[in-house]
């Protein structure tokens, strides 16, 4: 291996020192390289995957809409996939959120409701609004305001001086909280350092608050209290923070309702929706908004002050309709809620594995994290990259995983994620299961050998 991986290809790879399997095909759960090896994907790819590989029917109107319309400009024509696609989301979506923006990434998304949020406040006459509260640990992307919302201290290190300050809040994360997620809770998973933190920074300066309504790769799928988001619903409203509900990871079906939010009761003032509304079969994302935000801007400049080249991109919306179609013709967000409890119920016997410390998540998203010492909790050094290396090792074996490190402390840490397309069966979970654990196996042992 060269320092630029495979010196024969012109691809600019995120990782300059890894050999990337070339794969050739998908088919329902299961990826197939050039070598006809088989890999469980276990992780939807990156948590997108819900439909499963090879879907006929979103491949044809894919195909259908490219051949009618390619492309126009989402900034001087409209479409009937837009239109259609949007009249699905607004459906779908909870309370009053019926106008949809549709980009191409998560982090698109995000950046494009954060400056929605500003512009709102500033038009309504309130331009003093303007700062932004984050859980930590968390994740919103990395496009430069989404990053600066993000707790990820290894993503930032490199642009501190590009990023934006964020109020940064503990996120409700049991496993290495001081209450362990039982009554009674800590400030960080009852909601009260939220609202702390907005009388401790001036709310007349806040314009909203964003998070993951179930913590995604940050925290490991880590599942709030159930009054949690309550709280902090009416926290902001006390103090004329929006909230906005990044469920780019979290929506269209992931924890077993279309929005993660929805047991909670909770409606936010925004929504960032990606991943599975395609099903990985575009690139697409939405800003989900309320016509109140929107009549604001009417009234005032007339414009939301964000475009993108491929926002409204009629094959793309054309993608997420038929995915989203897919999705309620086969049931599959009661599936994922159904076969998710299967999922959990097996994956419990993990904990039963050296290193694993603990297993959450809901629906089909688990998070597994991994710790030196399972009684005190003591994550592994960073330097024994512990994630990683079971990553690695679950591709030898053919199980696809998405590996997280960092979230004990902003260094150490270590967590894979699990979130499987919603067609997997008892029996691939069982597979799923007997996989990870022979990774997990293989690296303890070697980890052993080491020491």
């Amino acid at each position: 291996m060269t320092i630029y991986g495979d010196p024969t290809s012109h691809v600019l790879y995120r990782k300059l020192r890894h050999d990337y399997p070339r794969i050739v095909r998908g088919e329902g759960c299961y990826l197939y390289d050039a070598d006809g090896k088989r890999y469980l994907d276990g992780s939807g790819g990156a948590f997108v995957v819900n439909l499963g590989h090879g879907v006929g029917e979103i491949a044809e109107a894919i195909g259908a809409q490219s051949r009618r319309l390619g492309y126009v400009s989402g900034m001087a024509f409209t479409h009937d996939p837009v239109e259609e696609f949007a009249a699905e989301i607004a459906a779908l979506s909870p309370g009053d959120l019926d106008l949809v923006y549709p980009l191409s990434s998560g982090s698109e998304a995000v950046e494009a409701a954060l400056k929605l949020v500003r512009q709102y406040w500033a038009e309504l006459g309130h331009p003093g609004k303007h700062r932004i509260v984050t859980l930590s640990p968390g994740y919103h992307g990395n496009t430069l305001l989404a990053l600066s919302a993000s707790a990820r201290e290894h993503y930032t290190v490199y642009f501190r001086g590009w990023l934006v300050d964020m109020i940064r809040v503990p996120a409700p994360y049991a496993y290495r909280c001081e209450c362990g997620g039982a009554a009674p809770l800590c400030p960080a998973c009852s909601g009260e350092a939220v609202e702390a933190a907005l009388l401790r920074e001036d709310p007349g300066t806040i314009a909203a608050l964003i998070a993951e309504p179930v913590g995604g790769s940050s925290s490991g799928a880590s599942v709030p209290a159930p009054q949690y988001w309550r709280r902090v619903r009416e926290a902001c409203d006390r103090h004329g923070v929006l909230l906005v509900a990044d469920e780019v990871l979290t929506g269209a079906g992931r924890t077993g309702t279309w929005s993660a939010l929805e047991p909670y009761g909770v409606v936010p003032d925004l929504m960032t929706l990606g991943k599975g509304i395609s099903g990985g079969y575009a690139a697409l994302s939405a800003v989900v908004a309320p016509r109140r935000l929107a009549d604001v801007l009417a009234r005032g400049s007339g414009a939301l002050l964000h475009a993108q080249t491929f926002s409204h991109h009629p094959t793309a919306c054309a993608a997420g309709l038929a995915a989203i179609r897919y999705l309620r013709d086969h049931g599959l967000v009661r599936r994922a809620a159904s076969i998710g409890t299967v999922f959990h119920q097996r994956l419990e016997a993990l904990r039963e594995l050296p290193a694993v410390g603990d297993v959450r998540g809901r629906g089909l998203l688990a998070g597994i994290e991994f710790v030196a010492d399972k009684d005190t909790r003591a994550p592994f050094p960073r330097a024994a990259r512990f994630a990683e290396r079971f990553a690695q090792a679950a591709l030898d074996a053919g199980l696809v995983i998405w590996p997280n490190v960092g979230q004990a402390d902003g260094v150490d840490g270590d967590i894979a994620m699990l979130a499987p397309p919603f067609v997997i069966t008892d029996e691939q979970v069982d597979e799923l299961v007997s996989l990870f654990g022979q990774a997990v196996r293989t690296v303890t042992e070697g980890v052993e050998a080491s020491t």
